[in-house]
């Protein structure tokens, strides 16, 4: 029993072997685009209208509860990272404040996220792609338009394979792979892009603004309920599957080893990209719902160009669309950066097979950890749905939230006197809102989700116990 409760020292964190270390090359800039790279993307640009189809205009309250969340998460990373400079994130946390198996279910549930997010995002460039081949037949009369069975998954009709969000999860794992530094300056040039493309939106919709699209502003309640066409709706609702529009910030913490000042770089692009994503998005949201009831923009794939194009304003809807297709892929290379860090942390623990933590010498990248997380993630975007794999991802990321909320906590209690380069402010009320919040948005969540999660993390178990409980290093020292 004690075995599944041991615990790395908080000197022993930032201790690595010769050949299984990640090499600093990334500066504040790099990770506050990372981190903003990764929040600013499906979530604003595809599910603000999975959102509203759930909550009617009061999405943006939905908006509000979820940003507030993650603001709270946001303060616990930014603080347990400077004091835990290495890869791994909340898993990396967990080790040292809660116990091995607590690590185990954390790191599962973050690939379960990291997986996912990747794919959601893949499949929304996808469509934001398919809509731009069919803009340029209808605008060109050139028609390079895919056929419907290459164009998405089983579950749209004439669907059989997703290729556009197979071919840019590999093209982005390439980018990876050549290198970190390199992948994050032109990450940050994307981001500029689409901080752009999102203000243009803004300028063009916001004059539109009527309040009567705003009427009823909360007709499905406040409270997930169930609706008689078996979905789940309400406030709580859309804010449970919004939330995956929020974070991306915790992607900042797991190159924490990458960071040439990591005291205090990882508090500024942590707290940086989370304070301009939140100001973003709720002018986006205010905006949108403002321009145009929510029931017609409510089930498209691209809800802002749409908006723009009942607006009357093709040009602009093109502007999107063509900066959702530049600059969405800098989502996916954040979280596939977070994925391979989270593989590859627990493969140097022994968690998972050791040959995942070997570094390429010319590189100073992961490769093995890349190419694993890239086979995965194409599989599952080349045949997913796009709400259904959101929200699973939320359940893998609300779990890994709560962890860190706790091991806030638990670490002011047990080392009162670590060094912490940044230090959250009221942390204990700060850490418990965090993990309740995050609890609380989890049992918002729809039901077949959280039944999905739980056998995600039976099976986890089983792997844990089978496999990385005999094989972790820490049993072996």
């Amino acid at each position: 029993m004690s075995s599944l409760l041991r615990r790395k020292s908080l000197g022993s964190v930032t201790e690595h072997e010769s050949g299984r270390r990640l090499v600093p090359t990334l500066s504040w800039p790099h990770l506050i685009a990372l981190g903003i790279g990764a929040i600013v993307g499906t979530g604003i640009y595809t599910l603000i209208g999975v959102g509203a189809n759930l909550a009617g205009p009061a999405v943006l309250i939905s908006f509000a509860i979820a940003g507030a969340v993650c603001a709270c998460a946001a303060l616990c990373y930014a603080e347990l990272s400077t004091m835990m400079p290495a890869a791994g994130s909340a898993y990396t946390y967990s080790y040292t404040a809660l116990g091995e198996v607590f690590a185990w279910v954390v790191g599962w549930s973050l690939v379960l996220e990291y997986s996912l997010v990747v794919s959601t995002v893949a499949v929304g460039w996808s469509g934001y792609f398919v809509g731009f081949l069919e803009w340029i037949h209808s605008n060109t009369g050139i028609d390079i338009r895919l056929p419907a069975a290459l164009s998405a998954g089983p579950h749209v009709e004439g669907g059989v394979f997703n290729l556009p969000a197979v071919l840019i999860t590999w093209v982005v794992a390439g980018g990876l792979m050549l290198g970190t530094k390199e992948s994050a300056t032109l990450n940050a040039i994307l981001v500029v892009l689409k901080i752009i493309a999102l203000g243009v939106f803004v300028a063009v919709a916001l004059p539109a603004f009527d309040p009567a699209n705003l009427q009823p502003f909360m007709p499905h309640g406040f409270a997930k309920t169930l609706g008689p066409d078996g979905v789940e709706r309400g406030v709580m609702a859309a804010a449970a599957i919004i939330f995956f529009a929020f974070y991306g910030f915790d992607a900042i913490s797991t190159a924490a080893e990458e960071a040439k000042n990591p005291g205090r770089d990882l508090s500024i692009g942590i707290i940086g990209s989370m304070v301009g994503c939140t100001i973003i998005y709720m002018l986006v949201a205010l905006a949108a719902i403002g321009a145009m009831s929510y029931a017609v923009f409510g089930h498209s794939a691209e809800p802002l160009a749409l908006i723009m194009r009942e607006l009357g304003q093709p040009k602009a809807a093109a502007v999107i669309g063509i900066v959702a297709i530049v600059a969405l892929p800098t989502v996916l290379l954040a979280f596939l950066f977070g994925q391979s860090r989270v593989f590859f942390v627990m493969g140097r623990d022994g968690l998972l097979p050791r040959g995942l933590s070997a570094v390429n010498k010319r590189t100073g990248t992961p490769v093995a950890t890349t190419l694993f997380s890239a086979l995965v993630v194409s599989a599952l975007a080349g045949v997913a749905r796009l709400d259904e794999i959101a929200a699973l991802a939320n359940a893998g990321t609300l779990a890994a939230f709560t962890a860190v909320g706790i091991c806030l906590v638990v670490m002011r209690k047990r080392e009162p006197g670590a060094k912490r380069t940044f230090r959250t402010p009221l942390a204990w009320f700060v850490g418990p809102a965090a993990a309740l919040g995050c609890i609380y948005l989890f049992i918002s969540l729809p039901s077949s989700t959280q039944l999905y999660f739980l056998i995600w993390n039976v099976i986890g178990l089983l792997v844990y116990f089978l496999y990385s409980r005999n094989n972790a290093l820490i049993g072996k020292a």
